[in-house]
């Protein structure tokens, strides 16, 4: 509304993030190329803010902890720090060196996908995933599926973090890089020597413009006494006497007062930090730690569930393995049942045949014997005669030979067909009674 106040808007901004931490955080714009902060006591149309409309402001963190684990209360406070520090990094405005990033690319990873499942997360389930710095990229000669590979390996060992568990790991190692939280301001000292002034949780420190890593000078917010500045002459004295005062110019006085800002905001919290936490800090980390002990038991809860679920299918799998392998014991015992009955019908077929030859040979050699008595009966009694009839009574003996051997080769051949057949037909019994077992 046309009447609110800063305040007005960063609380509606506030309620609807559900953050109650709200000293961190402030709505950021950007006038002539200078960031700003809306006053939360100012009307938000009173201030410089840029004409065209819509307004545009970013809600960020304004301050930063000095102990994200032990200050972040609330798990959207440590989600809104995590998702800005992060894109810092990325953008390369927080220095990282590669095998950090690397690290906080896995957390990263793990925030956004939960535990690593190689079934799911298969190669190539990062490749459209901002995750490393390009300064980083640039500096090896590897490919995106060798980074891949680099980081996967880093993000199956953080099984069983949630979400928040995994963005505060993160934030744990982010806020040990150099540039983390830092606000950065050109100035020049009492000799016109360009130099960067640092503001960050702990203090005060002076840069040399080249190296933003490693101050050259230091002020920390207990050994500051006052911080004072006339036009755009600033003014930072020590509590102890003994150690000059530091005077520098910065260009501009928006940047003047956006120094002024951060370092009376950080000096606040700085001091809020050594005292006894608030009621309202009380409460609300009672009920972070209550809200941390349910989602413990929650995911406890879950991962039984998990575990059950994952042995009732491997009871289930089981099952049908059990299954399939029983109707293929089955199915082999049902051909061998058939393969049995075949084998039996053949057998009793030949049987049967080599009976009629059998029977039939006999027959023959009686009426061999039968011609032979009669030629024994009817012999001519001459020498040619005899000797002719003992030639064919020999030939006789030895054709009713020939069949009585034959007939009894026969006989035996029908007795072991005999034989085959009532074992086939046992194998038959025994595979009707195994198939039986399996149905």
């Amino acid at each position: 509304q046309v009447k609110w106040k800063g305040k007005d808007l960063f609380d509606l901004v506030c309620r609807t993030l559900g953050l109650r931490e709200t000293w961190f955080f402030g709505l950021q714009y950007t006038i002539k190329d200078t960031v700003a902060w809306l006053k939360m006591d100012k009307k938000v149309l009173d201030h410089d803010v840029p004409t065209e409309e819509p307004k545009t402001f970013h809600f960020l963190a304004k301050f930063y902890p000095e102990n994200a684990e032990e200050e972040l209360v609330q798990e959207i406070t440590q989600h809104l720090f995590f998702l800005q520090v992060k894109k810092q990094i990325l953008d390369e405005k927080i220095f990282c060196p590669p095998e950090a990033s690397v690290l906080l690319a896995s957390y990263a990873v793990q925030a956004k996908y939960g535990d690593y499942d190689p079934n799911v997360h298969k190669r190539g389930f990062l490749a459209q995933e901002e995750l490393l710095p390009k300064r980083v990229i640039n500096l090896y000669q590897m490919t995106p599926e060798m980074w891949e590979e680099r980081i996967t390996a880093w993000y199956a060992e953080h099984r069983g973090r949630a979400r928040d568990e995994a963005e505060m790991e993160y934030l744990k190692i982010a806020q040990d890089l150099e540039m983390y939280g830092v606000n950065y301001f050109a100035i020049r000292n009492k000799k016109g020597t360009e130099l960067l002034l640092g503001v960050d949780a702990l203090g005060l420190h002076i840069y040399d413009p080249d190296n933003r890593l490693t101050p050259k000078i230091s002020f920390p917010w207990n050994e500051i006494r006052n911080i004072s500045y006339s036009d755009k002459e600033f003014t930072i004295k020590p509590l102890d006497k003994k150690i000059d005062v530091f005077k520098f110019n910065s260009s501009k006085l928006r940047v003047n007062k956006l120094i002024l800002q951060l370092c009376i905001g950080n000096h606040d919290l700085f001091m809020r930090r050594r005292k006894a936490d608030s009621l309202e800090v009380q409460q609300m980390k009672a009920q972070a730690r209550e809200e941390k002990a349910r989602k413990q038991m929650e995911r406890q809860r879950l991962a039984r569930e998990k575990q059950m679920r994952e042995e009732a299918e491997r009871t289930r799998d089981e099952l049908e393995r059990r299954l399939m392998q029983l109707k293929e014991e089955a199915t082999m015992a049902n051909e061998a049942l058939m393969r049995s009955e075949e084998t039996a019908d053949l057998l009793a077929e030949k049987a049967q045949i080599t009976e009629e030859e059998a029977k039939l040979l006999a027959q023959k050699a009686a009426e061999a014997e039968q011609e032979m008595q009669r030629i024994k009966a009817t012999a001519i009694r001459t020498e040619e005669e005899k000797r002719l009839m003992e030639q064919k009574v020999l030939e006789a003996e030895m054709l009713a030979l020939k069949m009585a051997e034959e007939s009894e080769r026969r006989a035996k051949e029908a007795d072991q067909l005999k034989q085959d057949l009532q074992e086939a037909r046992e194998s038959e019994r025994r595979a009707k009674q195994k198939l039986l077992e399996i149905t």
